[in-house]
């Protein structure tokens, strides 16, 4: 049992309760025990004491787009929007294989604990041939981090040759990726209560993927009860593309395959007019906003606001490595806030909103609304517990307000299934000298090949 004692707590709960002062209490089952303002009622004397003092305790981040390969190919074109950086980095990822991507991944997962994330989506589409399993080996590094995982099965149909982007030589036959999508949900997914690794069926884009592969991927995923993940709508380019090609926007291309649904979410969302927004409104189409990454790429900023307004879900996504090199997920509670006033003035979006976005707007999103995103009695121990009392946040005396729109905010804290993941501010799970080392090295080996 830990008790966690005079923090302030933000449970994100459906009445949105707070408490100034108040307790959390882990129970030995990894599930929370208690909630309230005030100190602690009498718990078992052996339990873990933590003093929360000077903190704010929310639930744990859940991170809604990733490519965690791509931590090992970061700082790379850096001047490109998203099609060149694209055909600059596919020759590169070519060359991955199954040890570069747990290093990259055990990476990109172990700084992501350390900005507040407990559970981790990703979505991995790269499968040079001949090459050992690297969606085994993320499942790995997840599992080697402790962070709750939900990685998407990936898969591009599409080359140069017949029209889309990718080369052909990353590109996999239409059945094949079929039938290893579903062996990925066969090996992998667990749909037990409280699990730590749920698998997602995610084919990559309009311009990667071919219609039968879309439809047949949705199929799949109905039919297995897994959910439904791919980019769209993210770049000028793409709706030009979608256009000319299919003679359409990319919302309604979606519409035509099948991919609008409350089981679906989408990546992205940038160039959504009107009717495409009411579209996924009315069909509880999901959307993983991921600022950081459209702002590196130049890909104009998504219409949070506008989108949350007309109901559709909006969550947040810190989006592949190597295009958000800082790789945070708490930080990016901020960047979510800052695009949504700038088109819609300050009221568009607030930190209360934007900490929603991050934690149960992710968990609804995954089909975990029931376990994880908010502090409530019975709920998995997904604790995020954050320092707001150092130089950086004195003065703010809203904790919430500080820790959205404050400087980023270190853990005293980090629990998943009510372990300890993160600890002042420390990786406890693994060595993030080692994480370090291993991820230089594999990006110079990499590097090394791809010349």
């Amino acid at each position: 049992m830990i008790v966690i004692d005079n923090c302030a707590v933000a449970t994100v709960d459906a009445a949105g309760s707070e408490h100034r002062a108040g307790h959390v209490v882990i129970g030995d089952d990894g599930r929370i025990a208690a909630v309230g303002a005030g100190p602690a009622g009498p718990v078992d004397p052996s339990a873990r004491r933590v003093d929360g003092t000077g903190c704010l305790a929310t639930p744990g981040l859940v991170n809604t787009h990733h490519h965690l390969y791509q931590w090992v190919t970061r700082g790379l074109a850096q001047q490109s929007d998203l099609f060149g950086w694209l055909t600059t980095l596919y020759p590169v990822w070519a060359h991955l294989d199954a040890d570069i991507v747990h290093a990259a991944s055990a990476a990109g997962l172990g700084w992501l604990a350390l900005s507040g994330c407990t559970t981790s989506t990703d979505h991995h589409y790269v499968f040079p041939p001949g090459r050992d399993d690297p969606l085994a080996a993320e499942i790995e590094a997840a599992r080697r981090i402790g962070l709750r995982f939900q990685p998407c099965r990936g898969s591009m149909d599409l080359g140069r040759s017949a029209g889309g982007l990718p080369p052909d030589s990353l590109v996999e036959e239409t059945e094949a990726a079929l039938l290893a999508t579903e062996a990925a949900i066969d090996r992998h997914h667990d749909p037990s209560p409280g699990s730590m690794l749920r698998v997602s069926v995610a084919p990559c884009s309009p311009f990667s993927v071919t219609g039968t592969l879309m439809r047949e991927s949705a199929a799949l995923a109905r039919r297995r009860g897994v959910r439904l993940h791919t980019h769209l709508a993210e770049t000028v380019e793409e709706e030009e593309y979608c256009r000319a090609t299919h003679g359409c926007t990319p919302v309604e291309y979606a519409e035509h395959l099948g991919w609008l649904g409350d089981d679906v979410w989408l990546a992205h969302g940038v160039h959504l007019d009107d009717p495409a927004v009411a579209k996924l409104a009315a069909t509880g189409t999901a959307v993983a906003h991921c600022p950081s990454s459209n702002a590196r790429l130049g890909a104009v900023t998504a219409r949070g606001g506008d989108l949350l307004a007309a109901g559709v879900p909006v969550l947040v996504g810190v989006d592949g490595a190597a295009s958000q090199d800082a790789g945070q997920l708490g930080a990016e509670l901020r960047q979510a806030l800052y695009p949504a006033r700038l088109r819609g003035r300050p009221a568009a979006l607030t930190a209360r909103q934007a900490l929603a976005l991050g934690t149960m707007g992710g968990a609804r999103c995954l089909g975990r609304a029931d376990e994880i995103g908010s502090l409530e009695v019975g709920k998995l121990a997904d604790v995020a517990l954050w320092r707001i009392d150092g130089l950086g946040h004195a003065g703010i005396d809203d904790p919430v307000a500080a820790l959205v729109l404050g400087p980023p905010a270190p853990l005293a804290l980090l629990l998943v299934g009510g372990l300890t993941v993160v600890e002042d501010a420390e990786l406890r799970t693994a060595d993030a000298d080692a994480l370090a080392l291993a991820a230089t090295g594999a990006h110079r080996r990499l590097l090394e090949r791809a010349r």
